[in-house]
């Protein structure tokens, strides 16, 4: 696929974003809910391969298409290794899935609610790798706890700042403000996050445009005006620690907005499965969350 048919399945496909890139400190809890405890692996190298080998697995299993899966976020390393011998991001190309990769370092300590991104020096540099290996965007993660408008305006100001950087490094940025759904104030901050965007957004110049990675919100059709906004490529939406089930219910209430789910995707594999059981077991969840994320419950 070249850019512009990647931009276009992105736009327009009929289908879901898998996220497939838990990081360091994520990894041991991910390989855990997989079937691999903790003493498996003597140091990081060893955690990681056993991890790839994971991911490996989803990414050739038949059900893993772009048919419903049209993009798949990886964490860099995953990028930066092979699929059936090939590099992973032109695996996913090849079976019709545009790569995504996360690009954010980690949270800074919380300070006025919110946690901003840790610093990326060496963001232009990742930027240039990941276009030369075919990757078509990024994705960034900042936590937002409170409903402090001053935290929140941070939040969103730091996202746009590296989503401009992302795309002047050619490449499509998944801004990603995640609000805690466990926030006693969580209807407030989305509320906030909304308007904070909105701003961002009407200031971009040019062509620029983004994508956005919400979770999903306490008023179902909130995000309408970002769905509709002509600087928004797609929005998506984070299960949050929802389970599957209740994530699927809540997405399909937001009309425009697909999924791009890790845990939720991911949560019933498990590494003792044959693979008819892997298979299965993937194909099911794919299915649900597909038809969650076309299949609304409200007037599109």
């Amino acid at each position: 696929m070249l850019d512009q048919e990647m931009t276009k399945k992105i736009a327009d496909g009929n289908g879901f974003i898998a996220a497939l890139d838990q990081s360091g400190g994520s990894t041991p809890k991910a390989l855990k809910g997989y079937g691999i405890e903790e003493g498996a692996w003597s140091n990081d190298e060893e955690m990681f391969g056993l991890i790839h080998g994971m991911r490996s697995r989803v990414i050739t299993a038949p059900c893993f298409t772009g048919d419903k899966v049209i993009g798949a976020i990886l964490f860099e390393r995953t990028m930066d290794g092979e699929v059936d011998g090939k590099p992973t991001p032109q695996a996913l190309i090849e079976r019709g899935v545009v790569p995504f990769i996360k690009i954010d370092k980690g949270l800074e300590d919380e300070a006025n609610g919110v946690q901003l991104m840790k610093p990326m020096p060496e963001l232009d540099a990742l930027l240039a790798r990941s276009k030369a290996l075919g990757v078509f965007g990024t994705k960034e993660r900042s936590v937002i706890n409170l409903a402090n408008r001053e935290g929140i305006a941070a939040v969103v100001k730091q996202q746009f700042e590296v989503g401009k950087q992302v795309v002047a490094g050619g490449l499509m940025p998944i801004i990603e403000p995640e609000v805690n759904i466990k926030s006693p104030e969580r209807a407030e901050a989305d509320q906030i996050l909304l308007e904070e965007i909105l701003k961002e957004l009407d200031a971009l110049t040019g062509d620029a445009q983004v994508m956005l990675k919400l979770s999903l919100p306490t008023k179902p059709g909130l995000f309408d005006p970002l769905v509709d906004h002509p600087r928004v490529l797609r929005v998506v939406a984070l299960s949050g620690g929802f389970a599957r089930p209740e994530a699927c219910v809540e997405l399909a209430k937001n009309r425009g907005i697909i999924a791009s789910f890790s845990r939720a995707l991911l949560n019933d594999l498990r590494h003792q499965m044959s693979d008819d059981e892997f298979e299965a077991s993937l194909g099911g969840a794919i299915n649900e969350i597909h038809g969650a994320s076309t299949k609304k419950t409200v007037d599109a």
